[in-house]
């Protein structure tokens, strides 16, 4: 639930998420090819001079190797850094009002190929071998020249890239303009937002969040229903009376645009123990009669979920009721991964969103609310890229340069917050993430489940704008997200590093060396994927849990 999909799905994160990223979907991956009177444009585009001669990049972080080339001898070698994305840029003539494709084989994560001002592509990972990624761009009607661009991303392993190409019609030219173009770079700056905040930006809700009848801490897991993997699978029914909230995972679509969810249960030949729906459904009564809440997760790593259109919202709105009321379910769980949130460009202020896929999920959501009433529950799962990223990033960017994903999801829980029962974002699979003390965060620790919890019980300045706050959820409406154990996902903690999480951030004890905004005893409890993993490491998660709360 990056979204690496493990069908051992463990729930995932992009950038690292990503941490992160820059430009469009990854149909960008499929080559144009150039006109039969195309030219070369790029010098040294092979890195066959054993040099980055032609090239401009970053001080310190790119070099040509030998022996990783994908054609010929060498191949460019860029390494990232916590503050850097090791590009390199070449400026070349170009003609007006002209069309122009770029190409690069590439290896490794999280590699972008672009255009300064323009489009841009970038491919999450590329396995052993290359990648090929294609971008085209049209010239404006007085551009004679053009800056291109390869780099990695903040924090990521290192990067090869080799037969760089720029075509289009002409000769092409073997000599870069001196003048460089004066569009602003695509990159997203390096330096920090400088004015943090230090106190809440804004007043709580004045009237308290939908509490959903949850105990004062909650346990919450995902059961795998719709598959099997190597945690096995476990019947709703042998479920531990410890997990408080119970998403059923996942409500998916056989196509992203359509909005039309279905729920289908693992089959007896992929599980063979899974139990009948009469037994599923009495089950689902059994937990609820106990105060358990039982949901659809709608997504996952697997399950895009594209609103691009009014009829899809309504699609959505059908067949997720008809869920519901065929299981009786409590709610729903939004996990929506991978492309399915995303930011048109020009759509700047998450308070007043344009983009369809945000207004339309958005529009859903509260009917779904509408239609069941204050006794439906909602709870969130994004992934720290559409979430806590956004106080550096938000959508493309001034510049067009950005990931489009990047913070997608800030108008959807601003939207939805006096609706919101539970956001527990996912703190797994996750890049490195600039916290409000302006240093990068690692999951793997107590210190990033505090800094990314910090940052949603207080607040911060999108894309580090203190004009456009995304102001701070109620301590009961936020749960954290872990993996249940090394099998999970990447980010596991041992049960100790649980507790001085929960420690610094109810009681501001333990905190190491993260200084929290304020202290939260009221916060709600913690989510993780999943209960079947739990299960198959002898129930650790829930015991530690049990034995914090009590």
């Amino acid at each position: 639930m990056l979204s690496t999909a493990l069908r051992t799905r463990p729930r995932t994160f992009i950038a690292a998420s990503a941490t992160l990223a820059a430009a469009t979907a990854l149909g960008g991956l499929v080559a144009l090819a150039p006109s039969a009177s195309a030219g070369e444009f790029l010098t040294n585009g092979g890195f066959e001079t054993g040099g980055l001669s032609g090239w401009s990049c970053d001080a310190g972080t790119a070099t040509v190797v030998s022996g990783q080339a994908h054609s010929g001898s060498y191949a460019l070698q860029g390494t990232p850094s916590a503050s850097g994305t090791a590009q390199c840029k070449q400026t070349v003539s170009v003609a007006p009002s002209t069309t122009y494709t770029l190409t690069a084989q590439v290896k490794g994560s999280y590699v972008y190929l672009g255009v300064d001002g323009g489009a841009s592509t970038w491919t999450p990972g590329t396995g052993s071998g290359y990648a090929q990624l294609s971008v085209s761009f049209t010239t404006g009607a007085s551009q004679t020249s053009a800056a291109v661009f390869v780099h990695g991303w903040y924090g990521q392993p290192a990067y090869l890239a080799d037969d760089i190409s720029l075509q289009g019609p002409g000769s092409g030219t073997t000599t870069p303009p001196t003048t460089p173009p004066t569009t602003p770079p695509t990159t997203p700056p390096t330096t920090p937002p400088t004015t943090p905040p230090t106190t809440p930006p804004t007043t709580p809700p004045t009237s308290p969040p939908p509490s959903g009848d949850l105990p004062t801490h909650a346990l919450v897991g995902y059961l795998h229903e719709t598959f099997a993997n190597g945690s096995g699978y476990t019947k709703l029914a042998d479920v531990p009376d410890s997990w408080d909230i119970i998403d059923l995972a996942f409500g998916e679509t056989s196509s992203p645009t359509s909005g039309q969810i279905h729920f289908n249960r693992c089959s007896v030949s992929e599980c063979p123990s899974v139990e009948s729906d009469a037994d599923f459904k009495a089950a689902i009564k059994a937990k609820q009669a106990k105060g358990k809440k039982v949901l659809l997760s709608i997504g996952g790593a697997n399950g895009e979920v594209q609103l691009t259109t009014t009829a899809a919202r309504d699609a959505f709105v059908s067949s997720v009721s008809s869920i519901i009321d065929q299981w009786g379910l409590n709610g729903i769980d939004i996990d929506f991964e991978g492309h399915s949130l995303s930011l048109n460009t020009g759509d700047t202020d998450f308070k007043n969103p344009t983009t369809p896929v945000i207004v339309n999920l958005i529009s859903a959501v509260k009917s779904l609310k509408a239609k069941y009433g204050s006794g439906f529950v909602l709870t969130m799962a994004p992934e720290t890229f559409f979430v806590q990223n956004g106080y550096q990033f938000y959508g493309s960017g001034p510049w067009n340069g950005q990931d489009p994903r990047c913070g997608a999801y800030l108008p959807v829980i601003y939207a939805l917050r006096g609706d919101l029962t539970l956001l527990h974002v996912q703190d797994y699979n996750s890049g490195p993430i600039m916290g409000l003390d302006n240093q990068y965060h690692t999951m793997g620790g107590a210190d990033f489940h505090i800094a990314m919890t910090d940052m949603l019980l207080t607040g911060f300045p999108v894309a580090g704008n203190t004009a456009n706050m995304f102001p701070a959820l109620a301590p009961s409406q936020v749960a954290i997200g872990m993996p249940a154990s090394v099998n999970a996902g990447n980010g596991y903690v041992a049960p100790s590093q649980v507790d001085q999480a929960l420690d610094c951030l109810t009681k501001k004890t333990n905190c190491g060396g993260y200084t929290t905004h304020g202290t939260w005893p009221s916060l709600r409890g913690l989510m993780t994927w999943s209960i079947n993993w739990d299960r198959f490491n002898n129930g650790e998660f829930q015991n530690n849990f049990d034995s914090y709360f009590g």
